[in-house]
């Protein structure tokens, strides 16, 4: 089914719900009117005072979704578009960007590191779904807030917080859930408990998922089945016939997460909240590179696979809320380590040697954000940030058989990158239906790195890049009346370089190796974004938002020269040269609708669509698809909620790109797409019909099943590596106490 017919389709259900609400037939209201969003201003806000457009995701349909990673959990939101290379992962898109122009916020800190890279990211699956509160992502430029990297968007989630007995007894109370699917022969088990006291809160949460090797679904082209598996047979490598070709084999993995918090609160004025976060995967193995050929149709690579991801996280929290201190009404204070270990390990067909990458990152980070009403009309949030990134990358190269080891050229050079901040916004009801919002901010950036020159003879051995960034944002929301809103935003975002943009060598792409470049400076965002969101008869929501954004002086991959030489030999084979250059502008416009709408019989329709187009220039002047601006896509949502059952079937949907929409730098990993009539690359669009059921048996037994994927459609997502599940039943069962 075509998109068309599912705007179509939207514009239907607009005009049904209009009609019973002006026939008087519906009047119970589905708009959340008080419902709060925190990634604006770092401090807790109605959603309805702010001038960008932001999606929530409340714990209620976390748990009727029940995601198997945070990465599907954000996709289910129809506005966010998911790419994934291999079962260990899930790259976000939002508004044509992605991976280091996105920002990750936890609990009120940057996830980002000095090392997140322009190529496909999985640091958001160290995110358990089962440890969240609440989610929210923030569309548009969040520099003035969240500082570098904060382009296309900022997601932000909070995670369970201790709860403090109300009484003079203790309060206990947790949660057992057990969640098994079949695509990939999930097994997950978490468990939660709280303790609470008067002053006192503990909480402990873990989870464990095992996943097997997913199967693609049976309906769909023959050019995604997977018709080899390599071993390594003794000294040789063998390649055998997949004896099923739906299974991806390898992708399996298993993951442990846990989240342990503390919360003091010794009287009204102050609270203090430490909590630690630990993520670990299994080995996981790099599908896309595994299915790659060579000219004469044999298997690249023997192994292709990233060692454990590791994130740990130590957050300390101080809430100050005073009552005579008179430059602020409450101030919140993070101070926060953070620890990122992760490897890749690749060895070719037939090769011995097996090469392992490995980096450690240490973050060391202070926030202190102060909220203060000036007024009743005017109110203002502002605040400091610091942020130290230590990175060290080692390599070694082993032998497959003998296990002898020799040290190998690294990915990064040793680092240190450094962001130091203040910033400023202000709201000011201008009248009881006009708030107008401003902020600036200040950034400053150190990158001092140093290189070895022992396997790559680098012209330098140190760099030392600095660099500063000043954004800002000013927006407008006029309430026309207690049924429409609208809004207007301008703001800007940046990104300074980082040791990933400055300082990789690395396999980029077949017969391309990507070397340093130390004459980088950041790469700006320009964005305006208009919207209005209108309620009809108390029981339909539009929500409409478009916007153009226009980055300037962009960070992108171009061919480079290597003291003097535009190619050079890398893992064996010639490569031509390629480098991080300020070499580009881009632009993306487009256009994200949601709708909401009750009917009878207990029945509403949730439905949200995205559609924009991006470019950005090459270096002949004419411009190409831009890599992250993904197809149309969305999800439509038919909800049956009455007494203890509630029934979600929805649609899952994406369109496709012709080859002539396709971006270069995919046309040239032709493998991962299907081939037209004049032999070239496209992606197809696709379409999923789903199901969700939850049946709550009391206040503490509720049984969930689901049904992905019911008509079994193979297909691959645009951009991703691996194929998507196939048809696979859900079963959990959350048993509170």
């Amino acid at each position: 089914m075509k998109i068309q017919a599912f705007v179509c389709l939207l514009v239907c259900w607009c005009c049904t719900g209009l009609v019973l609400a002006q026939e008087g037939i519906l009047k119970d209201t589905v708009i959340e009117l008080n419902t709060v969003i925190i990634g604006v201003s770092r401090f807790a806000e109605s959603k309805i005072e702010t001038s960008q457009h932001g999606a929530s995701i409340s714990k209620e349909t976390i748990r009727l979704q029940t995601p198997q990673t945070t990465a599907d959990l954000l996709g289910l939101t129809g506005e966010v578009f998911i790419q994934k290379s291999q079962q260990g992962g899930g790259s976000p898109m939002i508004r044509g960007f992605s991976t280091n122009r996105l920002l990750i916020s936890v609990d009120g800190v940057r996830m980002n590191t000095a090392i997140f890279r322009s190529g496909n990211l999985q640091n958001v699956i160290s995110i358990d779904p089962f440890s969240l509160s609440s989610a929210e992502v923030l569309f548009g430029p969040g520099s003035v807030m969240y500082g570098s990297d904060a382009i296309g968007g900022v997601m932000n989630f909070q995670t369970l917080n201790p709860v403090f007995s109300t009484d003079s007894l203790r309060l206990v109370n947790g949660q057992v859930v057990q969640r098994y699917a079949s695509s990939n022969q999930e097994k997950t088990t978490h468990a939660d408990i709280n303790l609470g006291w008067k002053k006192w809160a503990l909480l402990t949460s873990i989870s464990y998922s095992n996943f097997s090797d997913l199967r693609m679904g049976s309906r769909g082209s023959d050019r995604y089945l997977n018709p080899f598996v390599v071993s390594q047979e003794g000294t040789e490598d063998v390649v055998f016939s997949n004896t099923n070709p739906l299974i991806q084999d390898p992708t399996g993995y298993s993951q442990v997460n846990v989240l342990q918090k503390i919360r003091f609160k010794p009287n009204k004025k102050w609270e203090f909240i430490y909590s630690l976060n630990f993520s670990t995967t299994s080995d996981y193995s790099r599908y896309d590179r595994l299915i790659q050929t060579t000219s004469s149709g044999t298997p690249k690579y023997a192994q292709f696979y990233y060692g454990p991801q590791e994130w740990m996280m130590n957050n300390f929290k101080i809430i100050s809320t005073p009552t005579k201190v008179k430059w602020y009404n409450k101030m919140n204070t993070y101070l926060a380590y953070q620890h990122f270990e992760e490897s890749r390990i690749s060895r070719k067909l037939n090769n011995t040697e097996r090469q392992i990458r490995l980096e450690k990152v240490e973050v060391f980070s202070l926030n202190i954000d102060f909220d203060k009403s000036i007024s009743n009309k005017s109110h203002l949030n502002y605040g400091i940030e610091s942020v130290i990134n230590v990175v060290n990358s080692t390599g070694t190269n082993e032998n497959s058989i003998t296990g002898e080891s020799t040290r190998g050229a690294a990915r990064y050079p040793n680092s240190h990158w450094a962001s130091n901040a203040v910033y400023l916004t202000h709201k000011y009801e201008l009248n009881p239906k006009v708030i107008l919002r401003s902020g600036i901010r200040y950034n400053q950036f150190v990158l001092d790195a140093t290189f070895d020159t022992t396997f790559y003879p680098f012209p330098f051995t140190k760099v030392y890049n600095t660099n500063h960034g000043v954004s800002g944002h000013i927006g407008t929301v006029y309430k026309v009346n207690n049924q429409t809103r609208l809004f207007v935003n301008l703001s800007n975002g940046f990104r300074s370089p980082n040791v990933d943009d400055l300082g990789k060598v690395f396999d980029s792409e077949p017969g391309a190796v990507v070397v340093p470049n130390m004459n980088l400076k950041p790469e700006y965002a320009y964005n305006v974004e208009l919207g209005i969101v209108k309620r009809i008869g108390g029981i339909v929501e539009l929500d409409l938002t478009t916007y153009y954004t226009y980055l300037k002086d962009a960070l992108v991959r171009r061919d480079f020269s290597f003291n003097g030489n535009d190619s050079i030999f890398y893992d064996g084979e010639l490569s031509r040269v390629q480098a991080i250059q300020n070499a580009a502008s881009a632009y993306v416009i487009g256009f994200q609708g949601g709708v909401k709408v009750k009917l009878p019989l207990h029945i509403q329709i949730h439905s949200q669509l995205t559609i924009q187009k991006g470019e950005e220039e090459l270096d002949d002047g004419s411009f190409s698809p831009l890599r992250h601006a993904a197809p149309t896509f969305g999800i439509t949502h038919f909800i049956y909620q009455k007494n203890k059952l509630k029934l979600d079937a929805y649609l899952a949907y994406s369109g496709g790109k012709k080859f002539n929409q396709m971006p270069v730098s995919e046309i040239e990993k032709s493998y991962l797409y299907l081939i037209d009539e004049k032999g070239n690359p496209y992606s197809p669009s696709w379409v999923t019909v789903n199901l969700k059921t939850q049946y709550n048996f009391n206040k503490n037994i509720h049984l969930n099943f689901g049904i992905e994927n019911i008509t079994d459609v193979r297909y691959r997502s645009y951009s991703s590596g691996l194929v998507a599940s196939g048809r696979s039943y859900i079963l959990s069962l959350r048993a509170g106490f």
